[in-house]
């Protein structure tokens, strides 16, 4: 047992304002309660939407609050209930959760838990509709369920995957979100054929990711897709095998793919959150067998529009929400595949 169990932890980190700079104070952590967990974040990155949600933009302002949400820890303590969980286990705190009970969790095909969904709005633990952050008995609020810029917090049990504690928390830490989101666009949702060819628009980490998806799967042709040229060379490392730069073009690249392709690619991965992109990614693929997987967030007020015959002519357009893994069913075999290389 941890000899901070059950007691207030002071440590350093918050958020006081939209778009100010972050504070780093002293703030209590409570102790977790019925069907939670507390961890020692040893490792967090910084992922664009909690740029995104600190600048306020597009949403509901609620601060003080702690961002972060791709990190590995461990398991300081856990609360009455949780029994897949002990203090020292290395874990990957996640934003989205997995009850086990719903018929979402409950389903093969879906990770979009009933309880445990992603909420941007709610900045407090389910259990009491409590924050777990104060200082001097103020509340911090919690972001997305994680808030890892903090030394301690406290997650719900059921977004809380238990890993294989010889793995490198400074290196899985961002299977967590960004890079599983991409990798399991390709392996769980586009699913290439060995030989397709697949065009990755956007060659962030969430793209290389894809492009790392698409070369696992066998893909012979990877097309990467990018405004900025200079991520090619980046991108190769990748698998990605040919570039397009839509600014060295002077017609839609779904024109110039397809001109490529023989007609289109077999599957398209969009990770940018363009609507453009997105469009794009959709028109590029085959007609009869072509499937396009959107991954990215675009603006509220955009509007997906292409022509009906696009569809009638058997070309597939897919949604997913982090890659289609269940965090705590499907984390630990792809911290597995990393460690087996």
């Amino acid at each position: 047992m941890s000899s901070t169990a059950g007691q207030v932890i002071k440590c350093k980190a918050v958020s006081w304002e939209a778009g100010k700079p972050l504070v780093i104070e002293e703030v209590e952590v409570a102790p977790p309660q019925a069907g939670e967990v507390r961890l020692k974040i040893l490792y967090t990155s910084l992922c664009h939407t909690d740029v995104y949600f600190w600048e306020a933009k597009g949403q509901t302002p609620l601060f003080p609050r702690i961002f972060g949400h791709e990190a590995g820890g461990i398991v300081e303590s856990v609360g009455e209930g949780v029994t897949h969980l002990k203090p020292g286990d290395h874990a990957l705190p996640v934003f989205t959760g997995e009850c086990g009970d719903c018929p979402h969790c409950k389903s093969e095909e879906s990770n979009m838990c009933d309880l445990l969904r992603i909420n941007t709005d709610r900045g407090v633990m389910i259990h009491d509709s409590q924050t777990r952050f104060s200082i001097k008995g103020q509340p911090i609020y919690h972001f997305v369920g994680t808030s890892t810029f903090s030394e301690y917090t406290v997650v719900h049990a059921g977004c809380v995957a238990k890993v294989n504690p010889a793995a490198p928390l400074d290196k899985i830490c961002v299977l967590s979100c960004g890079i599983c989101t991409g990798l399991g666009a390709t392996i769980n949702v586009a699913k290439p054929k060995p030989g397709s060819s697949v065009a990755i628009f956007g060659l962030g980490a969430v793209g290389l990711a894809a492009a790392e998806g698409a070369r696992i799967s066998g893909a012979s042709r990877i097309i990467g897709v990018d405004l900025v040229s200079s991520r090619f060379e980046e991108a190769k490392k990748f698998g990605v095998n040919e570039f397009v730069n839509p600014k060295d073009h002077d017609k839609p690249v779904q024109e110039v793919i397809a001109a490529m392709t023989n007609g289109g690619v077999d599957r398209a991965v969009e990770c940018t959150g363009s609507i453009q992109a997105m469009i794009s990614a959709f028109e590029c693929v085959h007609d009869g067998w072509g499937v396009a997987v959107l991954v990215g967030v675009p603006n509220k007020d955009d509007a997906f529009k292409t022509h009906p015959v696009n569809f009638l002519n058997e070309r597939t357009l897919k949604g997913t929400f982090y890659g289609n893994y269940k965090p705590r069913t499907d984390l630990p075999s792809v911290v597995e595949k990393y460690m087996n290389g």
